[in-house]
């Protein structure tokens, strides 16, 4: 067995625990669509994956990335495996499509840019499933519905870009060396490939949910006129004193639009 010391600025954690393992294979979509896994690691995940499938794996770390050359030297030859050393986020910079066909987002990505990686998968007009291991802070956000204290503009986004979202399972510290300090989850979506977002309309969310545990109208009235906003939850039946988590999507898009037609911007 290959020993490898995680590095911190990695967010490096690796899996011990096989039976979730076998829970993520278990969820793979029965479809042709190519697999792109993020953070590789020591490729335990990568090993069941090609067994099924042609898989894109990005690592960032140089020396993970030699191990698993090494490792996978069959697969590579067989073109069943493309090992690309480098930063995910950057090459999603250089396009918003991150693979030239359909595939599914399979991972136990690094914590520290989770989040950012889902936001960017749901914008890749590509990706059509997202199944990957999160901090299960993170997963509760994302699978979140309208009222659950956890409830967020992730929430939100999660609920119109996709057809399904839930958690898996969820994996306790002890399950990777090094044990991470909180739980994790892995949570599987399958996007509504017809829907989008507007970069405006995250905007608008970011600022609705600037403080969570306040009004929705003085969270707004920061960024436009409150008398207007408060104009706006009359006309939509919404209380003024409700909160931004006991908002539903199809309701934000309402208030968003109004905002909008109306351009009422704070002077």
């Amino acid at each position: 067995m290959i020993q490898v010391k995680a590095k911190k600025q990695f967010g490096q954690n690796f899996l011990k625990d096989m039976s979730v393992l076998t829970k993520i294979i278990q969820a793979i979509p029965n479809n042709s669509n190519h697999i792109v896994e993020i953070g590789p690691g020591l490729g335990d995940l990568t090993e069941k994956l090609v067994k099924y499938k042609e898989v894109t794996a990005y690592e960032v770390d140089r020396d993970l990335y030699a191990i698993l050359c090494d490792k996978f030297q069959k697969e590579r030859e067989q073109e069943q495996l493309k090992i690309v050393l480098g930063d995910v986020l950057e090459a999603w910079e250089k396009s918003s499509l991150f693979s030239e066909r359909k595939y599914d987002l399979i991972a136990n990505l690094p914590y520290y840019i989770a989040t950012n990686i889902i936001l960017k998968a749901f914008d890749d007009k590509n990706c059509e499933h997202i199944i990957v291991m999160v901090q299960k802070e993170v997963a509760d956000k994302f699978v979140a519905k309208v009222k659950d204290k956890e409830f967020s503009s992730l929430g939100i986004l999660t609920t119109i870009m996709s057809v399904e979202s839930k958690i898996l399972v969820t994996v306790p510290p002890e399950s990777f060396d090094p044990a991470p300090k909180v739980d994790s989850a892995v949570i599987y979506i399958k996007k509504d490939m017809t829907a989008s977002v507007e970069d405006g309309f995250k905007k608008f969310l970011k600022l609705s949910f600037t403080q969570p545990r306040k009004k929705l109208l003085k969270n707004l009235s920061a960024g436009y006129n409150k008398d207007f906003v408060k104009s706006v939850l009359e006309e939509l039946e919404i209380k003024e004193n409700a909160r931004p988590h006991e908002i539903d999507a199809p309701l934000y898009n309402r208030i968003y639009k109004r905002i909008q037609n109306n351009g009422r911007n704070k002077e």
